[in-house]
């Protein structure tokens, strides 16, 4: 039997992470404020999930659009500021033709923190390579963002993305 949730049912199951604690209601906050963060919330859960999809259909475009004018990121590729000097870094680390590796992320375990028009975020991803033995987990660790609210949309002030686990030996 399949179970439709609601999407704040959704933000509820998906906001927990190990060693690390959701932001809790305000009991004197009124409920417009108290919807207004849901809402934040359930839209940078979306940026940070649009990220992944992006980036793994190699539409580094999209994907530098969800960086704040002055953005950056960090990662083991280096750091970079800008959308178009991200979508440039990408593309060159990452080439611009299509993922016919068919590789891709699983994000989870997001602990997003709402004040006001800036925000912070930490989640966890997996890096995902299908291959003839099998698919595998070829590398892991997490995203430390930091956010804020451009021209009415979240967007990623700093992405920081770090690796928990060694890279592919080659």
């Amino acid at each position: 039997m399949l179970m439709r949730l609601a999407p704040a049912a959704i933000l509820l199951l998906t906001v927990a992470a190990p060693n690390a604690t959701a932001q809790a209601p305000r009991p004197s906050e009124p409920a417009e404020a108290r919807l207004q963060r849901l809402e934040d919330k359930d839209e940078i859960q979306r940026l940070l999930l649009d990220y992944g999809r992006h980036l793994d259909s190699r539409d580094f475009a999209a994907y530098s659009r969800l960086f704040a004018r002055d953005g950056e990121w960090i990662g083991g590729f280096g750091k970079v500021s800008g959308p178009a000097a991200i979508q440039a870094f990408m593309e060159k680390n990452m080439g611009t033709g299509p993922n016919r590796a068919n590789n891709y992320h699983l994000l989870s375990n997001f602990v997003i923190t709402v004040d006001g028009d800036t925000a912070t975020a930490w989640s966890r991803w997996a890096f995902v390579v299908p291959g003839a033995q099998g698919t595998v987990i070829s590398q892991a660790g997490r995203y430390d963002d930091m956010l804020v609210r451009e021209d009415g949309r979240w967007r990623f002030k700093r992405r920081t993305a770090s690796n928990d686990t060694p890279p592919p030996a080659r």
